[in-house]
């Protein structure tokens, strides 16, 4: 029996720049709406939420974690996202199934570069959100030019719903210019003890014009507030609240709220401001799919009544339990027993238990009813991604698009006996992080891991030695480069073999070309003249698939190829699935040579905060790493340079900034796109790897 009616759940997720305060200000939520009895802090390594020992050691979040509480007779599903960029996968598969979004901003750094990654992530699915400026404590901090920075870099109406009373040390409380009440906090207390109070006379004339800007935004978004604000007639606070909510929904502004979460401060308005402007469920669109078998599109409504669909975002290898799967509940319901069906692999599916989930925390729960968010256990080869349904009414429903990883290094185990178990551990943490690819060097017989960047590689070692107890050594990090073609090409391969028995024969004429855009590959079956059973297009697909996979001119996976199969012909006997994914691969192979290939390599964004003293010195060594500035800005006296630059001259990058400033400069990269190599570089790359110095 469902206790939480659907209109009052929100499912949200916290997500910013590394360092704003996500995971301090949700254990703050999780005080205050009783869910734990202490607060836990990042620094002392005692956050709920970064239950991790890594996290806790590191003071990061690493992985998305889920949590459930209660506000207002609300129930609100939280994910705290992780804020460094080699784990944007976390955000990527959370945004996925949240409803709304908040955005925390420090309120001395404003609009920082993951920031805007996750922006653009959440305008991608759609997402409704409000922005938290947080740390209005720190020294520095400066509102009004957080508001700026946000408008001006994401070109979006912003709405504020709060000024802040005092600034820096002073900071004692927020004015809601909806209510026109000032809430002073009592820091002492954990701000258990809000004081609700009439807005000061400083604050008075600043808040009054604010208010009318605020009102004469609303006025484009709601009818009836246009019509009272003509009229020169007093707005109801409710009037107020349903334009805000109304222009959050439909993704025509954005509420600005502030406070210090570590100082406790504010976050009760936060909570008040996810009930009153952020989505429930039943605010969302219908969920679109496919038939499996047809293509057909369909679509469910948000309804415990629909036929039950879901799907699979996370999976998390536990050393108790195995593998724990995390799903959102789009229509019907699930309960432990009932059997379901996993469209994507054609598995019919047992539910053992169902769990509502609290960080690292499990509780048993009989049943799931749509727009919630809960995991199970006990499901066997479910990958992220996946659709869940009823078997009697299938559908698949799109799937979750991770980026290609950027940085490779070989891995091996310190013992030779554990090289099967290390196989084993990897393909289990592939399963669970999109992110992360292991393969064998065909070259060198190496196991090579692939992930989102250095500390991503780490922490992956780091995993593999505590949850799995495999000691192994890292090699250096090198850059994962791709093969891909410039122009169209043609061959026509047959593999045929006689030993006396049965023969095998498959015959395959094929042309590549160019894929624009970022998809990896297209196959088309073009036949015209070739009599070719079609059961056998799958094989010279895969084929096609496993020669990319190992590459052809310097062992790289190939990637944006379209390949069209023209011609083929076929022998009674002898003609089987192998045959023909051989000359699949063979006749891939030699197009390929013949299409100008080129490698590809990945540029970064980059962005450096230095004093003025080191400016010069940074710029120049910047210089030497082939870097280009896009925009330099001064904020806080400091200088902000904005950049692109190749990753594979960035390694070390960080001991190097900390020697030309003696410690003073930072910086951050974030994946931009993979591009074409020079030829000079791509015959080093050549020569490096496989001692030719020859591109043909």
């Amino acid at each position: 029996m469902r206790t939480v009616p659907v209109d009052r759940i929100r499912n949200i997720g916290l997500m910013a720049h590394i360092d704003a305060g996500k995971t301090t200000t949700t254990e703050r939520i999780l005080y205050y709406t009783g869910v734990t009895y202490k607060i836990g802090e990042v620094d002392e390594g005692t956050a709920v939420m970064d239950w991790m020992e890594q996290e806790q050691e590191r003071g990061i979040t690493i992985t998305a974690a889920a949590t459930t509480c209660f506000w207002n007779d609300c129930r609100i599903n939280i994910i705290d996202t992780p804020g460094h960029v080699d784990f944007t996968a976390e955000v990527e598969r959370s945004l996925r199934v949240l409803d709304g979004a908040i955005i925390v901003l420090c309120g001395v750094g404003g609009v920082e570069p993951q920031t805007e990654k996750v922006w653009y992530q959440s305008v991608k699915y759609h997402i409704p959100k409000l922005a938290y400026v947080n740390k209005m404590d720190r020294k520095g901090a400066d509102f009004l030019d957080v508001v700026g920075q946000i408008e001006k870099k994401f070109k979006v109406v912003t709405l504020l719903l709060q000024l802040p009373m005092g600034s820096e040390d002073d900071f004692v409380g927020v004015i809601d210019l909806i209510a026109m009440k000032a809430y002073r906090y009592n820091g002492e207390l954990l701000g258990a003890r809000v004081e609700n109070m009439e807005i000061p006379a400083p604050y008075m004339d600043d808040a009054l014009l604010h208010r009318e800007q605020l009102i004469e935004k609303l006025a484009e978004f709601d009818n009836d507030v246009m019509e009272l604000f003509l009229d020169k007639k007093d707005i109801p606070d409710s009037f107020l609240k349903k334009a805000v909510r109304t222009a959050t929904l439909d993704l025509k502004a954005i509420p600005v709220l502030l406070g210090s979460s570590f100082k406790n401060k504010a976050i009760h308005n936060l909570l008040d401001a996810i009930v009153d402007f952020l989505p429930s469920p039943l605010d969302k669109d219908d969920v679109g799919g496919k038939d499996p078998k047809t293509g057909k599109e369909l679509c469910r409504k948000l309804s415990d009544d629909e036929p039950m669909s879901a799907l699979v975002f996370k999976i998390i290898t536990d050393p108790y339990v195995g593998q724990l799967v995390f799903f959102r509940l789009y229509s019907g319901s699930i309960k432990v027993g009932s059997t379901i069906f996993n469209s994507n692999k054609n598995q019919r599916l047992r539910i053992a238990k169902l769990l509502k989930m609290h960080a690292n925390k499990r509780e048993e729960i009989d049943a799931v009813y749509s727009g919630d968010i809960a995991a199970t256990v006990g499901l066997k080869d479910v990958s992220t991604g996946d659709t869940l349904c009823d078997e009697r009414h299938p559908i698949q429903l799109e799937t979750i698009h991770f980026p290609e990883p950027v940085v490779s290094a070989t891995i091996e185990p310190r013992l030779t006996s554990e090289h099967q178990k290390l196989d084993d551990v990897l393909a289990k943490l592939s399963m669970e992080d999109p992110t992360l690819k292991s393969y064998v060097d065909h070259h060198t017989g190496q196991m090579i891991i692939s992930g989102m960047g250095e500390l991503h590689l780490e922490i992956i070692q780091e995993r593999i030695k505590r949850e799995f107890k495999v000691q192994t050594k890292l090699g250096k990090p090198r850059v994962a480069y791709y093969e891909t073609i410039r122009k169209k090409a043609r061959a026509e391969e047959k593999y045929i073999k006689q030993s006396g028995g049965k023969g095998q024969y498959g015959h395959v004429v094929l042309e590549i070309k160019p894929l624009p855009g970022n998809d990896k590959f297209k196959f088309n079956t073009k036949i015209k003249h070739g009599i070719i059973p079609k059961e056998f297009y799958k094989a010279i697909e895969q084929g096609v698939l496993e020669a990319m996979d190992i590459g052809v001119i310097a062992g790289f996976p190939i990637t944006q190829v379209e390949v069209d199969l023209l011609d083929s012909s076929f022998h009674e006997e002898d003609s089987n699935e192998l045959a023909y994914k051989i000359a699949a691969a063979m006749a891939f192979k030699s197009a390929f040579r013949k299409g100008h290939p080129i490698l590809l390599e990945p540029f970064m964004k980059i962005e450096i905060i230095v004093q003025d003293d080191y400016l010069g010195e940074v710029m120049s060594d910047f210089n030497t790493r082939q870097g280009k500035i896009t925009n330099m800005d001064l904020k806080n006296n400091l200088h902000v340079i904005d950049g692109i630059v190749p990753l594979s001259l960035m390694f070390g990058y960080a001991t190097s900034l900390r020697t030309l400033t003696q410690g003073r400069a930072n910086y951050s990269l974030e994946f931009f796109k993979y591009s074409e190599m020079t030829e000079e570089k791509m015959n080093e790359v050549l020569k490096t790897q496989l001692g030719i110095y020859t591109t043909n």
